[in-house]
């Protein structure tokens, strides 16, 4: 899965959101590299999409229940990952210093 997949899987775990709430949540993200994540995750069957007959008409995407049980187990990961973060980069800082 690529770090777009994981950080729109982050903003759908708190619940349905438009493409345009998506656009913003996921910062940096293109609209190009938004589109192509969207339809990898609903092909895959981890989101859904919903398309509502409204003028104009919107999109919504929310997590399916196997994109809910894939989130259980990835958000204790990435809490990990976010309060060691620090941790993580200054090792990896401290071994490229380190000459052979």
């Amino acid at each position: 899965m690529s770090r777009w997949g994981v950080l729109v899987l982050c903003a759908l775990s708190n619940g349905t959101r438009r493409w345009s709430e998506l656009r913003r949540e996921v910062d940096g993200i293109s609209e190009k590299m938004l589109a192509s994540t969207l339809r990898t995750l609903t092909a895959d069957g981890i989101i859904s999409r919903t398309a509502l007959a409204t003028v104009p008409p919107h999109v919504e995407y929310c997590l399916t229940d196997t994109g809910r049980e894939l989130m259980e187990r990835m958000l204790p990961l990435i809490d990990w990952i976010s309060a060691n973060a620090d941790d993580i980069v200054g090792d990896v800082e401290n071994a490229d210093a380190v000459i052979y």
